[in-house]
């Protein structure tokens, strides 16, 4: 549905030039949920900003649904606009119109004059985002959740293909967020809305992402599938906000393995296997001693997965024995400090 090649936007502030984006490379498949995750300054804004033309890529060439964006004029990108839709940290909710006057506007700019046919729309996006009862009032009378779903029911008036969400929870408390992405996990699949989702939360992209893109000084250090790229961080920007997502300390780990002897590794295992009871069964079979030093079992989007830190003592044997029947049974393990006679062994 999107492709970026080359692409990178310049900012030009007196007499300097600022790069905010450098050679960016992305794919973003029809019908998925793409994370993109920095800091802020990262390049976040302006990325998702170049996906509707509101801002213009300097170099690179950027396709929607095979078009290039790059290359439209005004007609063509008022056109291409009724196909993105957009919603934003801060609701941008006239305050002066009701919430079915608010979620009219897309439809009105558009060209529709028949008041019916309007009227049949708001109403059927109201129901859609749980506000049927909610058209008459003004948006200073909605809390935070509201008002975000007022602005997803405007951005879907025109049925979109692809819709922008320019950091769409980060205003608003955990509850409300959760129950956000729920409804924009089931508009994804209801609909099959291609969705580009911009945040600094990784526990964003864990719950309702695909796939993910992390951004650091305007280039892409990191990106694959929510699963690889959450379990495996390979960048050290990719590392530190799964940390901060899971509330880790490398120098309390550091002092942990300290504390214990033997082998330490770390066990990585997604879908049903979940639910074996694979350590019990090593631990029978190869004789081998382990400590759990830490681990958690939660979901990306709706796959269950797991990870633990363990201190595997026993026999050289023993210890590779219990490496080979982990890998075997599914479970992918990291090596973190062999012990003598594991040496290679992941």
């Amino acid at each position: 549905m999107i492709r970026l090649q080359g692409v990178g936007k310049t900012y030009h502030v007196g007499s300097r030039e600022i790069a905010a984006l450098r050679e960016v490379n992305l794919e973003i498949a029809r019908g998925e949920v793409f994370g993109i995750i920095g800091h802020s300054g990262a390049g976040k804004s302006t990325l998702i900003r170049l996906l509707n033309r509101l801002e213009k890529a300097t170099t690179g060439r950027i396709e929607l649904d095979g078009e290039d964006l790059t290359a439209m004029d005004d007609t063509q990108l008022r056109s291409l606009r009724l196909r993105v839709g957009m919603i934003f940290q801060h609701f941008n909710l006239l305050g002066s119109r009701t919430v079915a006057q608010n979620v009219a506007i897309p439809l009105r700019v558009a060209g529709v004059r028949d008041a019916a046919a309007i009227t049949r729309r708001v109403a059927e996006l109201l129901d859609l985002v749980g506000l049927a009862d909610q058209g008459d009032k003004y948006p200073s009378q909605l809390s935070g959740g509201q008002k975000q779903r007022v602005g997803i029911a405007r951005a879907l008036a025109n049925d979109p293909k692809v819709l922008l969400c320019d950091e769409a929870t980060s205003a608003l408390d955990p509850q409300t967020t959760r129950s956000v992405l729920d409804l924009l996990l089931r508009i994804n699949e209801q609909l099959g809305l291609t969705i580009v989702l911009i945040t600094h939360e990784m526990d964003v992209v864990r719950a309702i992402c695909d796939h993910v893109a992390v951004l650091d000084d305007g280039v892409i250090v990191e990106q694959g599938p929510v699963s690889q790229v959450f379990l495996h961080p390979a960048h050290p920007t990719t590392r530190h906000f799964v940390q901060e997502a899971e509330d880790l300390d490398e120098g309390e780990e550091r002092e942990d393995f300290a504390r214990v002897d033997g082998c330490v590794v770390r066990l990585s295992y997604l879908g049903e296997h979940v639910y074996a009871p694979m350590l019990a069964e090593v631990a029978r079979d190869q004789g081998v001693d382990f400590c759990i030093l830490s681990g958690r079992v939660e979901r990306i989007k709706r796959t269950p997965c797991g990870q633990l830190t363990l201190a595997l003592s026993g026999s050289d044997a023993s210890i590779r024995g219990a490496l080979a029947q982990l890998s075997g049974g599914g479970v992918h393990v990291d090596v973190l400090r062999a012990a003598p006679g594991t040496q290679g062994v992941n």
